[in-house]
């Protein structure tokens, strides 16, 4: 598992911006080229799903990101193991991500 990926996960856990890859970028302090890769993998493991936005805002239309259950549970679990310092729980036991994840 990356930093930049628990980064992002912990973006998304947070939902203080809202969950479209540039935004997402920006909070986590990444380059896009590595938001938007770890965002797709999170939608083959089935962690996260994506649609676009229905808006009448001017500009391009984004693409909304938003945890499955099986996801937020797992992204809880890995940062509380990986990062209990932020506030996530102290992680006990381990937690194993789906094979071929990472």
């Amino acid at each position: 598992m990356t930093p930049a990926t628990l980064d992002v996960l912990e973006v998304l856990l947070e939902d203080e911006v809202e969950p479209y890859g540039l935004a997402i970028a920006k909070k986590a302090g990444l380059a896009t080229g590595s938001v938007f890769p770890i965002l797709a993998r999170l939608e083959r493991i089935e962690w996260a799903s994506s649609s676009w936005e229905e808006s009448d805002r001017p500009g391009p239309r984004r693409r909304l990101y938003r945890f499955t259950p099986e996801g937020m549970a797992g992204a809880r679990a890995l940062l509380a193991e990986r990062r209990p310092r932020r506030g996530y729980g102290q992680g006990h036991g381990t937690f194993t991500a789906p094979e071929g994840a990472w």
